[in-house]
């Protein structure tokens, strides 16, 4: 794509987008980045509800990475924004099984690791999947021996059981004087 572009770049603006070499290349592109993470989830509509969106598990997947393996999820996929907006939509009821299970494995993960950036957003999903097994989970995290899980984890509950309450920096930080970290 990049020496199609640099081929047809002296043909100026409009012709070099009609410039048969460089719409191949495009499409070869957006071919093979529509299987590439997180490429893969751009331009993907979600029509007919979440559940039956057939970008559901590779959603879950890129998330799933990002959460178990961070190092190399930045090198190869880091993308900020797209896993905001991933956990935003993952961040509603109604889900199978399956796919809340695996939600609440990643609230799990996420509360047991140091924060990175958007973790915040996963306040969200333990709202959407809250229950009985989320709160086993962070119960067991807010009860371990890591000082961040125990911090984490309490914060959750905390906002589980106050769901008018926002999740901001400002509250963070206001629940962490109040509860002495605790």
């Amino acid at each position: 794509m990049n020496e199609a572009w640099r081929l047809t770049s002296g043909l100026g603006h409009e012709a070099q987008h009609r410039e048969p070499v460089l719409v191949a290349a495009r499409e070869a592109y957006d071919e093979a980045a529509g299987r590439c993470l997180p490429e893969g989830l751009w331009n993907m509509p979600i029509s007919g509800g979440l559940g039956t969106w057939p970008g559901l598990p590779f959603a879950l997947l890129f998330l799933e990475w990002e959460a178990q393996y961070p190092q190399e999820w930045t090198q190869h996929a880091k993308a900020w924004g797209t896993k905001e907006t991933l956990i935003r939509k993952l961040a509603v009821g109604g889900h199978g099984e399956v796919v809340r299970a695996r939600l609440v494995d990643l609230v799990d993960l996420v509360v047991q690791r140091a924060y990175r950036c958007k973790d915040r957003e996963y306040v969200r999903v333990a709202r959407a999947v809250d229950g009985a097994g989320l709160r086993d989970r962070l119960g067991r995290a807010r009860r371990s021996d890591d000082p961040w899980a125990q911090l984490h984890a309490g914060y959750v509950l905390w906002l589980l059981d106050r769901p008018e309450v926002p999740n901001t920096r400002f509250v963070w930080r206001t629940w962490l004087a109040d509860s002495g970290g605790r």
